[in-house]
């Protein structure tokens, strides 16, 4: 099977049979915020057969530091999680937008040093968002065991862009019998987080986050579901910012990481934050 290419310019991908182990990289959102969306990425992994290999040294992908116009900085982050994945498995990261950075852009940041960019080229060629990997890898495919339920996904900027994740994580939604998504008028726009940009505009940022979870809620699903945690993050907290101005004690728009929704939805049993 193919996937989306990267803005168009790559080769659809071949995807490898199923492995017995993979890498996980968890990013550091979900390793500082979001936790559980990255124990239930691994449980929904170990659950289909899959040995999951936690690089216990693993820190961020240099992300931030590439996107904010530091590209020195990002090259000795990215440099120093080379060695993390010494066997020749698949690397499984739960972000769209931290595996395109991974798998397209440690490549160009050393492009002046033949050995580090063919190690980076070793690692991207490995490197799988978690979306991808589960429907074109593991062919994820189990029974809903939950209500019918209409929600509505959001997929990052990046995310969509460099890893096509909205069309993967589409047809996962699709493969549960009970589960209706309802597409909303402002998909492709950003939601105004931009990991540094919402810190630097954050004016800005605001509007956008609040025209995002407009939109999201004219849909009218019962929560927003998306693989990338820093917009996670910014639009949910969004919504709870305007619930508690309006003096309304339930929340308008939850939402959940996908690894959590899809496991839930079939069975289960999503980690919780002690």
């Amino acid at each position: 099977m193919s996937s989306p290419s990267h803005a168009g310019e790559h080769a659809p991908r071949t995807y490898p049979p199923r492995p017995a182990a993979v890498y996980f990289y968890a990013t550091c959102l979900v390793d500082l915020f979001v936790p559980e969306a990255g124990m239930d990425a691994i449980t929904l992994l170990e659950r289909e057969g899959i040995r999951v290999i936690f690089p216990e040294s693993q820190s961020c992908c240099g992300q931030p530091a590439y996107s904010s116009g530091f590209p020195e900085e990002a090259r000795k982050v990215a440099a120093s999680q080379l060695d993390l994945f010494p066997g020749d498995y698949p690397i499984i990261v739960p972000s769209g937008s931290c595996a395109g950075m991974i798998r397209w852009h440690w490549e160009k940041i050393f492009a002046d040093d033949p050995a580090l960019h063919a190690r980076a080229a070793a690692v991207a060629a490995r490197t799988y968002e978690l979306a991808e990997f589960l429907l074109h890898v593991v062919g994820f495919q189990r029974r809903d065991e939950g209500e019918p339920v209409t929600v509505t996904l959001h997929t990052s900027c990046s995310a969509r862009r460099e890893m096509g994740t909205h069309l993967v994580g589409r047809e996962l939604l699709a493969r549960l019998g009970n589960v209706t998504l309802a597409h909303h008028g402002h998909e492709s726009e950003c939601c105004g987080f931009g990991g540094s940009f919402s810190m630097k505009h954050p004016d800005i940022s605001t509007a956008m986050v609040s025209d995002k979870v407009a939109a999201l809620k004219a849909t009218g699903a019962r929560e927003v579901v998306t693989a990338d945690c820093g917009c996670l993050l910014n639009i949910t907290k969004r919504a709870e910012k305007e619930d508690l101005d309006a003096g309304r004690s339930k929340p308008s728009l939850p939402g959940e990481h996908l690894a959590t929704f899809l496991l839930r939805r079939t069975g289960g049993q999503p980690a919780r934050r002690s």
